[in-house]
Parts: C-alpha cells; structure tokens; sequence
C-alpha cells in the first residue's frame, strides 16, 4: 500500500482495510528524525533573508500552535476547506510530534534520509555531500534560540 496522508488512512481504519506496517510518527529509526524539511532556492535565500527567516518562523510557529492547541489547528483546517472532518484533522495534529522541531536533528535526518535514498539506489551522491553542498542550518539556529519555549 502506499504512503497515506489524512483522511485516506483513517477512512481505510474506518472500513477494516489494510494494515499499518511503518506509522513513522512512532516506529524506530524514523520517528527519531523529521517527516519532512523544508527547501528554498539558494539564490533566493542569498538575496532575501530576512524573507526567508520570516517564512521559516511562520512554520515553526504553526507546529508551535498544532502542537499545543490541536483542536484549534483542526478548526482552522476544516473551516478553510484543507480537510474535509474536524475528527479527522484533529487525530491527525493530536498524533504528529509537531512539537520535537526543537529536539531533532536537521542534518542528522539529512543524512538518515540520504542513505536511504542512496541505499534504494535513488541518489548516488554520499549524505556528507548532499550536506554539504545544499544545506543552510543558519536560520534554523537562529530560530531555535530566539523561539525558546
């Protein structure tokens, strides 16, 4: 079966179907590490910023918000038409560790994900150049500190 996104698998859970093999919000090694990163074009990065920073903090402050207000969250992405049920959504944003942005390891899931990648012969650059050559941490840190809880 493929990777599901809400509101496939709790409606397959609903109706019996299938079975979990990976739930990578809880099983090893991936729940150690991000879902997901997010990417900008290193020009635009270069030349805008303080763009990019606002942009960066705007998205940790929404996981903030998931995070310690869910039914909020859920709220805000029914009544906007992102997800079609409130119980849904709200099982979705209590389950995600939408909280551990502070925890994790940024280039530690690079390279975790790289190997993968490399491993299902995806990629055939090594994770210490992918990292290298791509990754900017600068906001990333700055962020962690200034959004102390």
């Amino acid at each position: 079966m493929p990777f599901l996104a809400p509101p496939e698998p709790q409606d397959l859970r609903a109706r019996h179907i299938g079975h979990v093999i990976v739930n990578t919000a809880v099983d090893r090694p991936w729940s150690q590490y991000f879902c997901c990163l997010l990417g900008g074009n290193a020009e635009y990065v270069r030349t805008h910023p303080v763009a990019t920073k606002r942009v960066l903090r705007a998205v940790l402050k929404a996981a903030d918000l998931r995070a310690t207000e869910p039914d909020r969250a859920a709220r805000r992405l029914v009544d906007s038409g992102f997800a079609p049920r409130y119980d849904y959504a709200f099982q979705t944003l209590s389950e995600l560790p939408y909280d551990k942005w502070r925890e994790y390891d940024a280039e530690d899931t690079m390279r975790f994900y790289a190997l993968r990648l490399r491993e299902a012969g995806f990629i055939k650059s090594g994770p210490q150049k992918i990292i290298a050559d791509g990754t900017d941490w600068r906001f990333l840190n700055e962020l962690k500190r200034e959004l102390k809880a």
